[in-house]
């Protein structure tokens, strides 16, 4: 473990609650203890929620880290992480909290931990929500990010035993994550499409208003004349209250890129659908490798391999340049952007 500790702004850039995560996440990677202030002091009821509490409750456990402020509305914290030993993890979610925000937070030091060639770290997520807002849906995570993931040789297993929503939650997911190292990534050209797949999931709920299906309708009615070679999948969840979701994932021969939306009390179903539609024609029409949720996501991954990585990107936003800035900070490395490309440099 370093003896420094790196001093992080929580108040930076656009993004102050990706800061903690992707903070917490590369200090247990590099094992850098690090002091965040000004926490969400930009936000309504500044410091520490009810969900940066278990997000900082969950990675603390995994690595073993002794925190510093760690309590409702803290505005800092110091968060000094130690080795990951346990192989089973289990983390209760009282609350709709974001499965696949913790899953992003878990991931990156259980894949870079040095348990690699042995058996899997396994983490369960009891509670919380696979499918809520300002998160990606796991439908996403699964079957996009997870797929770049696998291109620089991250293994994850994730598996979807009970779905949850907004607010009463009550999922279940088990992941797999196989600790080994990770390769760079040069990704400037997509190649030929191959299909586009359509994701549109309710809660039994909504079966009797045909909710996925009116999603699929508003799929349709944006994407219909445009001859794309769509593959529709309609689902319903038992689950302990109502919701939805909808994800388009388009397979490349090089790379897959996505756009998804939720349901919301008062939306219509067809309206959902056409948005995330509207949203994944901004994407392809960018003829970029990696959508926008993807770039930030992928950033520290590409960081710890000592080779350079290059990747085109549909828009830089606020989120990845926050990841930037962070994991320079933790990674002796730079990150350079030009245009949509966006380049790695270890030092």
């Amino acid at each position: 473990m370093s003896n420094e500790i790196v001093e992080i702004d929580g108040s930076f850039g656009e993004d102050e609650d990706q800061i903690l995560r992707a903070s917490c996440a590369l200090s247990a990677v590099t094992k850098t203890p690090c002091h965040i202030f000004n926490i969400r002091t930009g936000k309504p009821g500044p410091g520490l929620t009810t969900q940066k509490l278990l997000e900082i409750e969950a990675i603390s456990r995994f690595c073993n880290a002794e925190v510093e402020g760690d309590f409702l509305r803290s505005e800092e914290i110091k968060f000094y992480p130690k080795e990951i030993q346990n192989r089973d993890f289990h983390i209760k979610i009282e609350s709709a909290g974001s499965i696949t925000l913790l899953a992003q937070l878990l991931i990156l030091p259980a894949i870079s931990s040095p348990l690699e060639n042995s058996e899997p770290i396994k983490i369960i997520f009891d509670g919380g929500a696979t499918d809520t807002f300002f998160s990606p849906t796991i439908d996403y995570f699964q079957n996009v990010f997870l797929k770049i993931l696998e291109k620089i040789n991250g293994k994850v297993e994730l598996n979807i035993l009970k779905r949850g929503y907004y607010p009463e939650g009550g999922s279940k997911v088990e992941i797999k994550v196989f600790p080994q190292k990770l390769k760079n990534l040069k990704l400037t050209e997509r190649g030929k499409l191959r299909k586009i797949r359509v994701i549109s999931g309710a809660s039994e709920f909504l079966k009797e208003k045909m909710v996925a299906e009116r999603q699929i309708a508003g799929i349709r009615e944006i994407l219909g004349e445009l001859k794309l070679p769509l593959e529709e999948k309609v689902e319903y969840y038992q689950t302990q209250c109502p919701g939805s979701q909808i994800c388009l994932i388009a397979e490349f021969e090089n790379t897959v890129i996505g756009a998804d939306n939720l349901g919301k009390l008062g939306k219509r179903a067809e309206d959902v659908g056409k948005e995330a539609a509207i949203e994944f024609l901004k994407e392809a029409k960018s003829e970029a490798c990696l959508d926008k949720q993807q770039a930030s996501q992928i950033l520290p991954y590409l960081a710890l391999n000592k080779n350079k990585s290059s990747f085109t990107v549909s828009e830089v936003t606020g989120h990845c340049k926050t990841n930037v800035w962070i994991t320079e900070k933790f990674i002796k490395g730079k990150f350079t952007i030009q245009n949509n490309l966006i380049l790695w440099n270890p030092f």
